[in-house]
């Protein structure tokens, strides 16, 4: 990575974690954090939704006014918090929507950081069972003595089993994982 590109990118990410925080506090100091995280949740849900949500309001043809009277409908059908809608309006009007859904994720983040929560990562070969999941969500928490926060992704390509990512740290219980490392064991390697 070049670095003008690297300095691009820790510079949007720096932007981003400002705002998370004054998001945050902001939230906070109106004794709204929970309320801002679930709105935070329902508009990261939007961006992922729909492609070009942020592509409308980085428009330099559509006018800020424009954009805000937008945001403000949008707040009112996805019933989005006047604390949220703020920081929101606080965003157009510096120019910040190519960092929003940096912005959002950077809010999550810190919401997990100050509340003892682990954002983990599970794949798995098909969809888990409900007790499964009570199961695991059990495991995990136990195992990182925090609350847990699981995004699944189905892999079909892990035959079976689980492959958990939190952190840095990998648990790789899957076939495929196993077949790979009696590969590696058969070969003569580690």
């Amino acid at each position: 990575m070049s670095r003008v590109r690297k300095l691009k990118k820790d510079s949007k990410t720096k932007i981003a974690s400002i705002y998370s925080l004054a998001l945050y506090e902001a939230a906070e100091a109106k004794k709204a954090v929970a309320r801002v995280h679930a709105d935070i949740l329902t508009l990261l849900g939007l961006v992922a939704e729909d492609k070009d949500f942020v592509k409308y309001f980085t428009n330099p043809l559509w006018g800020l006014d424009s954009k805000k009277s937008a945001l403000k409908e949008i707040a009112a059908r996805l019933k989005i918090s006047d604390e949220t809608l703020g920081c929101l309006n606080v965003i157009a009007d510096n120019g910040r929507f190519p960092e929003f859904k940096l912005i959002l994720e950077a809010f999550v983040r810190l919401y997990y950081e100050k509340h003892n929560i682990e954002e983990v990562e599970v794949q798995s070969a098909k969809k888990l069972s409900a007790a499964q999941d009570k199961k695991l969500v059990s495991v995990l928490e136990k195992k990182l003595g925090k609350k847990v926060v699981v995004n699944y992704i189905l892999n079909p390509d892990l035959l079976g089993g689980l492959r958990v990512n939190y952190g840095s740290n990998m648990i790789d219980d899957s076939v495929s994982g196993k077949l790979n490392r009696l590969e590696i064991m058969m070969k003569g390697g580690q």
